[in-house]
């Protein structure tokens, strides 16, 4: 069990993140909810960003609602904004409080008295009772890190994964010695990681922090839920392991993360530039269908504008990257190169 800093809420380290869920129907998603709660999971992460996830979340954990802990988040960015936000998640959660309400990705670290009036709908909300604790989530680590050392959020989301940069590594302990949650987002790093065991012992070094791996399918879950009885632990060959992993999957790559959507052209980037690495990372038939063959296709539409670019928390040359998969997409697609 795992302690969410000053929170005080105590869970599992196998959290449930719900981006995924509103990929599949109604009647799935309750299915796949109902199964994790049964399994043990105990805590939940959504968004109001996140199409009808919160609704699939309602309709699933009702009836449990006092047994699990429910974090969502807003991408308010005015007061108002923020009240319709908070109203309708506990709509559609059909709760009366939420446990953990977080600034969804944000761009900068609000706080009291800054002028915007953000963080005061916080303590507002907290105040009435409507949530209880106050996070906030990022892709940035400026933020991440000023989020931490403010002293005015109680919980952080940030990507945490094996291939992480040391730089990131240091997050966690400087939450714990905050006395601040750590909710490890991106724990695949978007998917490109495929060793689920690997990823699960990773994050047990770490006490005072949950992953929330993003869930769509029931054979994901039942092999995360296989975890909660047989925990893998990292043994002697895990650190070479993970130290050619990181070596593939470091630098130059992009993780996934949106930021720079959309695109004016259409086109998918947070998919199309990191092709290379999917098609060869997951189960290449799925990635070279006709419908990635369209998507991909788009990038010769791309006009170089630098939006994406401008907005990549990771300062990736995207429009490059974007050219590059696609060099390598049409060499696989035509045989030219077997994967």
């Amino acid at each position: 069990m795992v302690t969410l800093g000053s929170t005080g809420i105590k869970v599992p380290q196998n959290g449930f993140g719900a981006l995924p869920l509103q990929r599949v129907s109604m009647a799935e998603a309750e299915v796949i909810l109902k199964k994790a709660y049964e399994g043990g999971m105990t805590f939940f992460d959504t968004a109001r960003a996140y199409s009808d996830s919160e609704e699939k979340f309602g309709k699933a954990l009702n009836g449990v609602r006092k047994n699990i802990f429910i974090a969502t988040k807003t991408m308010a960015a005015t007061p108002q904004e923020f009240e319709k936000d908070l109203e309708t998640s506990l709509k559609m959660l059909k709760t009366d409080y939420i446990d953990i309400y977080q600034f969804h990705r944000a761009e900068k670290c609000f706080r009291p008295g800054d002028g915007t009036g953000m963080y005061e709908c916080m303590e507002k909300a907290k105040k009435e009772g409507k949530i209880l604790h106050i996070g906030i989530t990022a892709h940035k680590i400026g933020i991440a890190k000023e989020a931490a050392e403010s002293g005015h959020y109680e919980t952080l989301q940030f990507p945490l994964s094996y291939i992480s940069s040391e730089r990131e590594l240091e997050l966690p302990q400087l939450c714990k010695e905050k006395n601040m949650g750590f909710i490890a987002m991106k724990a695949l790093a978007g998917g490109l990681i495929t060793n689920s065991k690997a990823a699960f012992s990773f994050m047990s070094q770490f006490d005072n922090v949950v992953p929330i791996w993003g869930i769509q399918r029931m054979k994901e879950l039942s092999e995360w839920l296989s975890y909660m009885e047989n925990p893998p632990e990292p043994d002697e060959n895990f650190a070479d392991f993970a130290k050619r992993e990181k070596e593939v999957l470091t630098g130059d790559f992009c993780r996934g993360c949106s930021y720079c959507m959309p695109c004016p052209q259409g086109i998918s980037i947070n998919d199309c530039a990191r092709m290379s690495l999917m098609v060869r990372r997951a189960p290449t038939a799925a990635w070279v269908s006709e419908h990635w063959q369209n998507e991909m296709k788009k990038i010769e539409n791309c006009t170089g504008c630098g939006r994406c670019a401008s907005k990549c928390p990771y300062s990736l040359d995207t429009p490059g990257l974007l050219r590059k998969n696609y060099e390598d997409y049409k060499k696989i697609i035509s045989g030219e190169i077997k994967v």
